[in-house]
């Protein structure tokens, strides 16, 4: 049987014979039909850590905001490889639109933060293509994550299923699409290679707490800073008494002040700040949310920096440990999406501009250019690489050093021999005595004498 499935104006056609679609979900954990629970009796208790809850914690908004933001800031370019194995940027009629205006409604910019939030808060990132009479991909759409279904044939074939999304163009309520039609970015796929683990797995029980102790701190604020307690008698009081003692202390409000007398004492029931070490636990969720994201902390504003005089070894800690993978995974996503690769006779790929991760100050830029021409850059490569400015007649050329020898040569160079004391290198000179003397002992004789008359001095 085959079915035509109409999507983005285009009739696809799709064979069904013996099609048995399978659907996968990450509440079955993938390959093993067990509930995964964050706490055992979670399940029990009716307790869930749903995303949306776990987003309002700070350090996860900041985590998730801070990656996101810092990948969708670097330039994405389209590269091609030389002959001769080196890659330099180009532009191609094929390939350069979509990567600059990815869709009619998101700048390149947005589409690649949507992106990662998509796969660090979801575990997944799913991009519809669209693609014109040719074949080629004109449009990239991130599609909501929790509106897709991966789903599996029989015989391994990858199919996806689509629920309605207006602004990815998809008008039935439910389509599905075969793999070639999508880009799925993976996060870690701790059960199924198909099902990505979204770090708040494992820093959700960590936010939920942090949240627990916002919460009851703002209720402990609200009520004037007045912890909850108790009125205790040394002895026995009656029950009209008590009755009235409790009307009287529900009836007065934050500020006031309330006489007991006859004995009362207040005894709080919570503990303080001081005594539940308040500060420290809320510091200890956050440092947790902070190292399922592989995000330095301080980055987020959780604890002073290191005591560095240079932040380059900072930006290269943060770059390798976190969103290294990150850029990587959705630079092959892309080159496979798109079809890059051997094109038209040439090899292409897309590249992320790390150099845009920090821009070095004037004094630096500088002296890291006069580096650069020293190793070997020419001054062209200098100054489009560090100032943006475009090339110079004659700058194309790489300037070394004269005194720069291969050590085949020098090891290969005739040294000649040392000359003897007896004159054969150099004449004698002739002593108002008439004796000859060497021209190296007779300068030596000199110094001795120099060096007598400077001690007497």
């Amino acid at each position: 049987m085959k079915l035509e499935l109409q999507l983005f104006g285009r009739t696809m056609e799709l064979t069904t014979k013996g099609l048995n679609l399978r659907p996968l979900s990450p509440s079955t954990g993938g390959w093993w039909p067990i509930i995964r629970e964050s706490f055992t009796g979670a399940w029990q208790n009716n307790v869930e850590i749903r995303a949306q809850d776990v987003l309002t914690y700070s350090a996860v908004y900041a985590c998730v905001s801070l990656i996101s933001g810092d990948i969708a800031k670097l330039c994405l370019r389209l590269m091609q490889e030389s002959d001769d194995g080196i890659w330099t940027e180009t532009e191609s009629p094929a390939f350069s639109p979509v990567l600059r205006k990815p869709n009619r409604y998101q700048t390149i910019i947005k589409f690649i933060e949507q992106w990662i939030i998509q796969k660090l808060t979801r575990g997944n990132a799913y991009i519809l293509k669209q693609r014109d009479q040719r074949g080629v991909v004109v449009a990239l759409y991130v599609l909501d994550s929790t509106r897709v279904v991966p789903l599996v044939t029989p015989d391994g074939a990858v199919y996806y299923e689509i629920k309605r999304d207006d602004l990815a163009e998809v008008k039935a309520e439910r389509i599905v699409v075969p793999a070639s039609e999508i880009i799925h970015d993976i996060m870690c796929a701790l059960y199924h290679p198909l099902i990505g683990v979204t770090p708040i797995y494992a820093c959700g029980n960590a936010a939920l707490q942090g949240l627990a102790i916002q919460n009851n701190s703002k209720t402990f604020f609200t009520n004037g800073s007045n912890p909850g307690g108790m009125l205790t008698a040394p002895g026995a009081i009656s029950d009209e008494t008590a009755q009235r003692l409790l009307a009287t202390v529900n009836s007065k409000q934050i500020g006031e002040t309330l006489v007991g007398g006859d004995g009362l004492k207040y005894e709080q029931f919570t503990m303080s700040a001081v005594d539940a070490q308040l500060i420290d636990q809320l510091k200890w969720t956050a440092e947790t949310v902070c190292s399922c994201f592989h995000v330095p902390p301080y980055m987020v504003g959780v604890g002073p920096p290191p005591p560095y005089a240079n932040v380059d070894p900072l930006i290269q800690q943060y770059y390798s440990q976190c969103i290294q993978s990150l850029l990587t995974a959705l630079e092959h996503c892309l080159d496979e999406g798109l079809g890059l690769g051997k094109q038209f006779g040439n090899v292409y790929g897309t590249e992320f501009d790390i150099d845009d991760l920090i821009w070095m100050d004037w004094t630096t830029r500088v002296n890291s250019a006069k580096t650069a021409i020293s190793a070997g850059l020419s001054p062209n490569d200098t100054r489009r690489q560090y100032f943006g400015r475009g090339p110079v007649a004659g700058g194309n050329e790489v300037y070394m050093q004269q005194q720069m020898w291969p050590l085949k040569q020098l090891a290969e160079r005739d040294i000649p021999a040392p000359t003897n004391m007896s004159g054969q290198g150099t004449p004698p000179v002739k002593q108002p005595d008439g004796t000859e003397m060497d021209q190296a002992a007779g300068l030596s004789a000199l110094l001795r004498k120099e060096l007598s008359t400077r001690r007497a001095a």
